[in-house]
C-alpha cells in the first residue's frame, strides 16, 4: 500500500522574552491523548490546510526570502498562511492584526471569542468568522522557519511549514487553551522543553526538537538559517527521526502485510549503538540504510551489533548486507537463532530475558532484554527504563494489526506478553510498523481488552453452533475486506486453540 497522502499544513511558534530576565520562551501545547494522530504529544499550534483557507483575505504575506517564496509562498500553496493563522486562533485565541492597540475593547474581545467558538464548532473560513468585527489577520508578522514532512511509515502525513511569530506578554490577546483537541499549553524556555523531553516527561516530534535546539542555541533571529535548512538533521537519504532520546527510526520499504509498507529499523544508543531489525530485502533500501549507518558513525553513533526482535522475513532482509559491510555480530533469542538457519543467517551471540546491555555514550543507556513470545517464539522487546522507551517489534502495531499465526504464533503467550509489558508502564512504544505510540501502558491494555473481547465473541459464536472457520468468520468480522480473510481465519484459529476448541474445517498447521 502506498504511503499516506501528504496534506499541506502549517504551524506557528509563538515566542517572547520573559519580562523578569529576558529569557526566550516559546508557547507549546499538548494534544489530547484521545487523538488518533500524535495523541498526547507536545507540539506547536497548527494543522492542515482547509478548503476554505484560500478565500481568507490577509494583510500581506509571511516574511521569507524570494527563493523561499517561490518554493513555499502563498502563490505556490494558496491559503497556507491563512491556515497557520486560523489554526493558531482556534487553538490559542491569538490573532495578529494591525487593528489591535495596546488595549482590547470588551466588545471586540467578546466578538473574537465568538468567532473562535464558531470556527471550533462549525469550521469555515477565518474571514467568515471575523466578519463584522472590522479586523483583518496580519500575515506579515509570520516569519518562515522551515519545512518538514511526516515520515512515510505513518498513516497520516503532512507537508508542514513552520512560522515564527513574536508575541510579547504586552499583547492584548494571550494564549488560552480550550478543552478539546488540546489539554494544555504553556510558555517555556526551549532548554526547559528539551530537558523535559530528555528526561522522558514528554514526547514530541523531530521538527519540534530541531526548532527547540536552534532557538536554545541561537535565538529566533540568528537561528533562522538553521531553522530553514535543517541540513544537519539527516542520515543520508533519511530525515533524522529521533522521537525519543537515543532512538532513531529508519523506515525501510519492505514486502510486509498491508496496510503497512515499511518496517522500522532502529539505531539505539547515544554513542555506541545497536541496529535493530534491518528488515528490507530491497537493494535500493539496503543501499540507503548503509549510507545512513555510515553517516551515523560519522556523527558519533557507530553501530556495534545487529539485534533482532524475531525471525520473520520483513525484519531480517538486510542482515547479511549490513553484517558484510560493517562486520557486525548478529544477536537474537535462541529460538530465533534456530529459525534463522533456514534463511542462511547464523547468530553470533544470544539475547535472553533478564540481560541488561550497557551502551556507552553521552548519556549512556542501559537496555533491558525482554522475552515476549506470542507473535513468534523468540520474540524480544528492548526497554530503556530511564526514558520509558520500548522497542516493541511486532508486539504491537502503529499501523495495521499483529497476526498471531499458529503454530509459531500462540495466543496465550501473546496475551501474557502484552500484560507483562504493560506492567512495566512504558512511556512510548516503538512498533516495527507505523509511528510511535504514546502512553504505552494505556495502548497495551487497550489492545489486550480488544483481543479478549474478540475471543469472547468467538467463544459465543462457537457455542451457538458456528463451529467452522468459514462459519465463524462473518460472526467475528462482519465487515471484513475479503482480501483480509486468510489472515482473519488465522486469528480465529489462534483464539480457538487458546480456548481449547478445534474448528471442524481446520487442517491448517502451517504459517502464512
Amino acid at each position: 500500500m502506498p504511503a499516506g497522502r501528504l496534506r499541506n499544513s502549517a504551524s506557528v511558534v509563538l515566542w517572547r522574552r520573559r519580562q523578569a530576565d529576558q529569557a526566550l520562551q516559546v508557547f507549546w501545547v499538548q494534544r489530547s491523548p484521545q487523538l488518533r494522530f500524535m495523541g498526547g504529544w507536545h507540539a506547536f499550534p497548527g494543522g492542515a490546510l482547509d478548503p476554505e483557507d484560500p478565500a481568507t483575505e490577509l494583510d500581506g504575506n509571511p516574511s521569507m526570502s524570494s527563493e523561499e517564496g517561490d518554493r513555499f509562498g502563498p502563490h505556490q500553496v494558496p491559503g497556507l498562511a491563512a491556515a497557520a493563522l486560523r489554526e493558531l486562533f482556534e487553538e490559542t485565541g491569538v490573532l495578529p492584526t494591525a487593528d489591535f492597540g495596546p488595549k482590547l475593547g470588551e466588545r471586540l474581545r467578546k466578538g473574537l471569542s465568538a468567532a473562535r467558538h464558531q470556527l471550533l464548532d462549525h469550521g469555515g473560513s477565518l474571514s467568515a468568522a471575523l466578519q463584522g468585527l472590522g479586523v483583518q489577520p496580519r500575515a506579515t508578522e509570520l516569519v518562515f522557519a522551515g519545512r518538514w514532512r511526516t515520515p512515510p511509515q505513518t498513516p497520516v502525513r503532512f507537508d508542514n511549514r513552520f512560522f515564527l511569530l513574536h508575541w510579547p506578554s504586552s499583547a492584548p490577546l494571550q494564549p488560552e487553551i480550550l478543552p478539546g483537541e488540546l489539554v494544555s499549553g504553556e510558555w517555556i524556555t526551549p532548554q526547559e522543553a528539551l530537558d523535559a523531553w530528555r528526561h522522558g516527561r514528554v514526547i514530541t516530534a523531530p521538527p519540534i526538537l530541531h526548532i527547540l535546539r536552534v532557538l536554545a542555541s541561537h535565538g529566533p533571529e540568528e537561528g533562522l538559517p538553521q531553522l530553514r535548512s535543517a541540513d544537519g538533521q539527516r542520515l543520508g537519504s533519511f530525515r533524522r527521526f529521533e522521537f525519543r532520546p537515543g532512538v532513531i527510526t529508519l523506515p525501510l520499504i519492505t514486502p510486509t502485510l498491508p496496510p503497512a509498507a515499511h518496517t522500522n529499523a532502529f539505531l539505539l544508543g547515544h554513542g555506541e549503538t545497536v541496529l535493530v531489525d534491518p528488515g528490507s530485502s530491497l537493494p535500493e533500501q539496503q543501499e540507503a540504510l548503509l549510507e545512513a549507518l555510515e553517516e551515523a558513525a560519522f556523527q558519533g553513533r557507530a553501530p556495534r551489533a545487529i539485534w533482532l526482535t524475531h525471525h520473520h522475513p520483513d525484519h531480517i532482509g538486510a542482515v547479511a548486507t549490513v553484517r558484510r559491510a560493517f562486520g557486525l555480530p548478529v544477536l537474537a533469542h535462541p529460538a530465533t537463532a534456530q529459525r534463522l538457519l533456514a534463511h542462511g543467517i547464523t547468530v553470533d551471540d544470544v539475547l535472553e530475558a533478564g540481560q541488561t546491555h550497557h551502551l556507552q555514550g553521552e548519556p549512556s543507556m542501559e537496555v533491558r532484554v525482554l522475552h515476549t513470545p506470542g507473535h513468534a517464539p523468540g520474540h524480544l522487546c528492548f526497554f530503556d527504563a530511564q526514558t520509558g522507551s520500548l522497542l516493541a517489534g511486532d508486539l504491537v502495531a502503529g499501523l495495521g494489526t499483529i497476526v498471531i499465526d499458529p503454530p509459531d504464533g500462540e495466543m496465550a503467550h501473546y496475551l501474557e506478553s502484552l500484560q507483562a509489558i504493560a506492567d512495566l508502564d512504558p512511556l512510548v512504544l516503538f512498533p516495527a510498523h507505523g509511528p510511535p505510540l504514546h502512553d504505552g501502558r494505556r495502548q497495551l491494555l487497550k489492545l489486550l481488552k480488544h483481543r479478549r473481547q474478540r475471543e469472547r465473541r468467538i467463544q459465543q459464536a462457537h457455542a451457538a453452533g458456528h463451529t467452522t472457520l468459514d462459519a465463524l468468520l462473518p460472526e467475528v468480522y462482519p465487515d471484513l475486506d475479503p482480501l483480509a480473510a486468510p489472515l482473519a481465519r488465522r486469528q480465529i484459529l489462534a483464539h480457538l486453540l487458546h480456548l481449547g476448541l478445534a474448528p471442524d474445517d481446520s487442517n491448517d498447521s502451517g504459517t502464512t
